[in-house]
């Protein structure tokens, strides 16, 4: 059953929540392939494969600003992370659209292309591809834009695949025939003075 992700904390002693992974847990390689629902709630297990859920993401990052950090590794054992120290997402009536921006790190920059977008499913299509619809054909949900430069909850397919853009991607790092191996997507309040609120918001303790 789904259980909720703890917080974690980075060298600096402040709170890190964990609100995505994937890595070879035994789970089918469809396990992302979810429809809105499941998304929207969240699926999994923190200890595996796991997604928070859209409502809790909005409600962490619409109480304070936060920074949010990709930490990625291929299937040749390889390691790249990207961080942007700005992040949120809007509520379900604005359809969970992402809002990203300020990159550093060494994975490059795969998120760029997103901002903005709406969160799109199988059975929910709000990309911006004139035709298609970029979540049954890249097999996850995710911001598709005219479909993606990433794709972290697309196929588990575990290294070089013939099929085109359809497995876990990092375009500007493994483009879009290497499937990574593990992917874990953080976030952690990025300036606890901008946003009036209390420290003890859920899910920071």
């Amino acid at each position: 059953p789904y259980r909720h992700s703890n917080p974690l904390q980075d060298s600096n002693q402040r709170p890190v929540l964990v609100f995505q992974r994937r890595g070879n847990f035994g789970r089918t390689k469809d396990y992302f392939f979810k429809d809105w629902a499941s998304y929207k709630k969240g699926f999994g297990d923190i200890e595996k494969d796991f997604w928070l859920g859209n409502d809790n993401i909005f409600a962490l990052t619409n109480q304070r600003l936060n920074s949010i950090r990709f930490d990625l590794k291929a299937v040749d054992g390889e390691e790249r992370y990207a961080l942007y120290d700005t992040f949120w997402i809007d509520d379900e009536d604005h359809m969970y659209a992402l809002h990203i921006k300020d990159y550093t790190g060494n994975a490059g920059d795969s998120m760029a292309h997103h901002d903005n977008s709406k969160f799109s499913t199988k059975d929910k299509d709000n990309d911006n591809q004139k035709e298609g619809d970029c979540a049954v054909k890249f097999k996850g949900g995710w911001w598709y834009n005219t479909c993606h430069h990433s794709n972290l909850n697309g196929l588990y397919l575990k290294g070089h695949h013939e099929s085109f853009a359809d497995g876990v991607n990092w375009h500007s790092w493994r483009h879009y025939n290497e499937s990574l191996e593990f992917t874990e997507i953080k976030i952690r309040p990025s300036n606890f003075n901008k946003r009036d609120v209390s420290d003890d918001t859920p899910g920071y303790q």
